[in-house]
This record gives C-alpha cells, structure tokens and sequence, in this order.
C-alpha cells in the first residue's frame, strides 16, 4: 500500500527544461571556490548512474505492485529520474570542455553500483541502498532552501539546477521506500544498514570525484589536503551546509520511520509558484530564494 500523508507532494515530471549552460558559467562557479565547485560537480557526475540505479532497483519489483496510485508514482519517479540524469549529463559536457575527466568516473561508478553491488548483493538490499540514498539527497534537498542563503555564491544556473533537483527529489522521496517495505519485504536491520553503508559510501564517492577534479585543476596534494580541510568544516560547522540535516537523518533509524513524516520542504510552495509563472527553472529558483530571505 502507498502511504499518503498530508506532507506529501505530487511527483511532476518536468520535461524540455532550458538551464542555457554555456561558457558564461564560470570553471569554479561557487564564489571562486575550487572546493564547493568541485564537490557539487562531483555530484553532478555521480547522479546519472546512481539514478539509473535507482530505476533498476525499483523495477527489480515492478511487476509485483498491485496498488495503482504505487504504480502511477513508479512512473512518474522513473520519468523524473530520467529527466536529472539527462540534464546533469548536459551540464557534464561542460566538465569535459574543462578536461575534467567525466568518463573515468562516471564509469568507476557504473562499475561499482551495476557489477560490483548486483552481483554482490541481493535484490532487497540493492533496493534497500536506493531507500537510503533517496533519503541522503531528500537531506541534501532541504539544505538548500532556507535564510542561510547556502548557495548564495553559486552561478544562477547552476544553482537553478540544483534547486529544481531538489524540488523533485522531494516529491518522489516515498516511492522506492514504499516498493522497499511493501513488496521487497525488507525488515528494518536491513534499511538500516543500508543507510550506513550509504553513509559511509556516498561522501566517500563524492570526495574521491572532487578531489580528481582538483587535481585535473592544477592543485597540489598538500593544496588538496588545505582546500577539503577548509571545505569540510563549511560542510560540518555551526550553520554550515550539514548542519541542519542530523535531526532529519536520525529519523530513518526509527522502527516504523516513513519518508512522508518529515516536515514539508522549505521553499517548495515559492519554486513552484516560480516555475508555474514561465516554466523557467532559473526564474523558480531566485523566488524561492527571495522568499527564504525575506
């Protein structure tokens, strides 16, 4: 069965979105920070085969749900997947005019998600590794979007992508955790080892992708070394881009936790009053963020 709350948002896919990613945008476009460039960019390569992983593990059960509102936000999640990887690809292609090398890590973590984890692991708990990093991005999501103003210094465009990413992240955060406990059976010492694994998994993917680009960049080890040290403690400090994510995360280690019990998302009623006004992302984006700094 599906679980509708009233927190619960609609999944829209939202298809033919122009983001204009060209040459204006800048090689470290986060307010000429190499660090926060580069650890958003590694996500921007870690997202269209972690989410074409994410539609596989879903579809591993498909053909075993019976609820039709279920299947109907199958659908749609599968189609918004599609759509970021689709226009995360897009942005890659400026990582590839830079010289970053786009195609050896993207293909040490196909490598690593579709041999290594499928052969390795059964079908529960690969799907049990989407619930739980479904979870880490709907964290992600909600970082993103208050008076912190986080990625403030972020180019408009890029911080247009992200936005939307998250708005939708958000809408369909449910829809694996429900195909995970209503039909793969999965019990809670698996979801929550699941979510260690991913915990410990995902920062160390995206590292390992930053710190390649830095390199690419020209940087030394020791300005790496200084460069993720200052960049962690943005991450971890009092205010920093982390920090109001531990409550939400702690929350998935409940027995009988669900998705749909977190609180709404900050900013979506303002992205979606933006987005409704053009279809224009970089237009929903700046009212969402005008309104979380009102």
């Amino acid at each position: 069965m599906a679980h509708q709350t009233d927190k619960q948002h609609p999944i829209v896919p939202r298809e033919k979105l122009d983001f204009g990613f060209d040459d204006s945008i800048p090689k470290h476009w986060f307010g000429g920070d190499p660090f926060r460039t580069r650890f958003f960019d590694a996500m921007s390569l870690i997202f269209p085969p972690g989410e074409k992983f994410f539609m596989v593990t879903v579809r591993d059960y498909r053909d075993q749900v019976t609820d039709p509102k279920l299947l109907q936000d199958i659908k749609d999640f599968n189609r918004q997947e599609a759509q970021h990887s689709m226009v995360h690809n897009q942005y890659n292609e400026l990582l590839r005019k830079q010289g970053m090398p786009v195609d050896e890590l993207i293909g040490w973590l196909d490598n690593l998600l579709f041999t290594k984890y499928r052969s390795r692991f059964s079908r529960q708990y690969t799907l049990a590794i989407t619930g739980a990093l479904e979870h880490l991005t709907a964290l992600g999501a909600h970082a993103m979007f208050d008076e912190r103003d986080i990625l403030g210094e972020a180019h408009p465009k890029v911080r247009a992508l992200y936005a939307w990413h998250a708005i939708e992240e958000v809408e369909h955060k449910g829809v694996a955790y429900d195909v995970m406990i209503d039909y793969a059976k999965v019990g809670y010492l698996k979801r929550v080892t699941a979510l260690v694994h991913a915990t410990v998994m995902f920062p160390r993917v995206i590292f390992k992708f930053a710190n390649r680009m830095l390199k690419e960049d020209g940087f030394s080890f020791w300005e790496r070394v200084k460069l993720n040290i200052k960049g962690i403690h943005w991450l971890l400090k009092p205010g920093g881009f982390l920090w109001p994510t531990h409550k939400h995360y702690a929350q998935y280690y409940k027995p009988g936790y669900h998705p749909w019990q977190e609180a709404d998302q900050p900013g979506y009623e303002e992205w979606l009053a933006g987005f409704n006004r053009h279809r224009d992302p970089i237009e929903a984006s700046e009212m969402a963020r005008a309104a979380m700094l009102r």
